[in-house]
């Protein structure tokens, strides 16, 4: 039974996509992690929660559908900081989240990366 439950999750893992513009911060990829982490067996994996095993595995299932975007629509063109939703992903992309991180430190710290980086 417990290489059904393994084969169900790996099958899941398969079809949610991972997002490339949120590399070490993608849902996808901690989701992967955690299966691994659970059947580090593969097949021959024993569960030792079934019960509990299948309710992860049905609530994943259920964000991978996206059965709460389709049963409780919004309108995904302004959010509520009145940003469209293609500027809400550019601006939470690892990109943009380091060219932000960038501009809060200070000269010094600049520097100091500067000049450790080239000693490294």
């Amino acid at each position: 039974m417990s290489a059904a439950r393994y084969r169900k999750f790996l099958r899941l893992c398969e079809e949610w996509p991972l997002d490339q513009s949120k590399t070490g911060r993608d849902l996808a990829a901690v989701i992967r992690q955690k299966v691994a982490d659970a059947f580090r067996m593969g097949e021959n994996t024993t569960v030792n929660d079934e019960a509990k095993c299948d309710q992860a595995y049905e609530s994943l299932q259920r964000l991978s559908s996206d059965f709460y975007r389709k049963k409780y629509s919004a309108n995904r063109t302004v959010g509520a900081t009145g940003v469209s939703y293609e500027e809400c992903k550019v601006v939470m992309s690892t990109e943009a989240l380091k060219v932000l991180n960038d501009q809060n430190t200070g000269i010094f710290t600049k520097l100091k990366r500067t000049f450790t980086a080239e000693r490294g």
